[in-house]
């Protein structure tokens, strides 16, 4: 199977037997998994990574290149189909972010990279700079993790002083606390959260924990050209000026930035100019 999966370019792959996984899923996931793969028994995951180089810019690294929704999905669609052919008869489902699998928890039990203290997966060379991806079958296989522990020395915490918001704890993230997750809501925000995203550097996402890492300080360029071609790097007023939400999503249909539509971008830009 290996060969499949760097055929796809996956930086990392493995296997995560779905009962594991039972004490992070509520009842509506148990229902959801059900309904699309009846009797569901592993999960393969696999890490993309994406890394384009640090450049100068107002947008975080993760959505600069092509749509992660759509180029995962692509590319293991491409998987599913080489293991339909080989087992015939068994479904295999591609999920990118939009699955009711937890992605991080498949990743620990399927070995996929190590923990890190930001709470992402560390996949070297190209550090947490991936993205994780999942196909959910009713193919039994064994699991091909956990994981054993960190990479991360217990004195380092340099992701944890880099972050403004006090997000990440020893206890893991809060995400109710993340920059990056701010930037992204919609409406008006508390005056505390409008003054950290107007001290941001960026106005969509946020890279300060995973640029404090020094497993990052190295990471390896992404093989894959979607993610290193055709690259938005930054967004100005100008370049929303006189697009409604339909334009805008037509413009940047595949950017992931777009998916919440015009609005939150723009009220960060203004937060920049006040």
């Amino acid at each position: 199977m290996n060969h499949i999966w760097t055929a796809a370019g996956a930086a990392a792959w493995g296997a995560a037997e779905l009962g594991g996984l039972q004490s992070f899923l509520d009842d509506g996931a148990r229902e959801k998994i059900e309904t699309l793969c009846p009797g569901a028994a592993t999960v393969l995951v696999a890490a993309f990574p994406y890394y384009a180089g640090d450049t100068p810019g107002n947008l975080s690294l993760y959505c600069r290149g092509e749509d992660y929704h759509q180029v995962l999905t692509r590319r293991l669609e491409g998987v599913c189909q080489a293991l339909r052919d080989l087992h015939p008869g068994h479904t295999f489902l591609p999920g990118a972010d939009n699955s009711p699998i937890p992605e991080l928890a498949a990743a620990e039990l399927a070995g996929v990279g190590h923990k890190g203290g930001h709470g992402l997966r560390m996949v070297p060379p190209y550090g947490s700079y991936v993205f994780l991806g999942t196909i959910l079958t009713d193919l039994a296989l064994p699991s091909t993790g956990p994981s054993q522990g960190t990479i991360c020395p217990d004195n380092c915490k340099a992701c944890q002083k880099a972050c403004p918001t006090g997000a990440l704890t020893d206890q893991g993230c809060d995400v109710s606390k993340c920059l990056s997750d701010w930037t992204q809501q919609k409406g008006e925000l508390p005056p505390d959260v409008e003054k950290k995203v107007q001290e941001s550097p960026t106005v969509w996402g946020c890279d300060l924990c995973q640029k404090a890492c020094p497993h990052n300080k190295t990471a390896e360029l992404s093989t894959l050209p979607e993610f290193r071609e055709n690259l938005t790097t930054s967004l100005t007023m100008e370049d929303l000026e006189g697009l409604s939400n339909k334009a805008f999503r037509k413009e940047f249909a595949h950017k992931a930035f777009a998916w919440r539509g015009i609005a939150p971008l723009k009220r960060n830009l203004d937060l920049k100019q006040k």
